[in-house]
């Protein structure tokens, strides 16, 4: 059985992206508040299984087509490099090796980096995207991008 059911058609991509920033902003301010090694590990697990699911469907179903057109190759490959430093933090995170003051740290940095990644994406990246992509499509990438998502989380679930 799968998440299909989670998806929303009359969402598009946009309206699916934010939903799912709502989530992770939700997770950083929880990974903040969290007390004791084990429950900030738990809920940066959380939090890294959002990051990955979402970055891997946004970057397919709303950077490509949007690199499409010429306007929005400065645009997707900037948020995409964004990604990619998240990702790097997620490893420094995951590397057992790392003391604790370079966890939190890395930790830190890794929540401000999602919340500037979200509000540039909001505030600049969504408002020209949606002059780019024409409403048709953007309704299908929303549909796309919430399969893509769910698809994700479930098969990376640890649990």
């Amino acid at each position: 059985m799968s998440n299909d059911t989670d998806v929303d058609l009359k969402k598009d991509i946009f309206a699916a992206l934010i939903e799912k920033h709502e989530v992770q902003r939700a997770l950083c301010d929880k990974l903040e508040k969290a007390e004791g090694d084990a429950q900030r590990k738990a809920v940066y697990e959380d939090l890294k299984l959002e990051l990955q699911a979402h970055a891997a469907a946004e970057e397919r179903h709303l950077y490509v087509p949007v690199m499409q057109h010429d306007e929005g190759l400065d645009l997707s490959r900037h948020a995409i490099t964004e990604h990619h430093e998240m990702d790097e933090m997620m490893e420094t995170l995951d590397d057992g090796r790392i003391g604790q003051e370079k966890w939190d740290k890395t930790c830190a940095d890794l929540i401000h980096k999602v919340r500037h990644h979200l509000k540039e994406e909001e505030n600049e990246f969504f408002k020209q995207a949606r002059q780019i992509l024409d409403t048709d499509l953007q309704q299908r990438l929303g549909a796309l991008y919430q399969v893509e998502h769910a698809e994700f989380e479930q098969t990376h679930a640890d649990d």
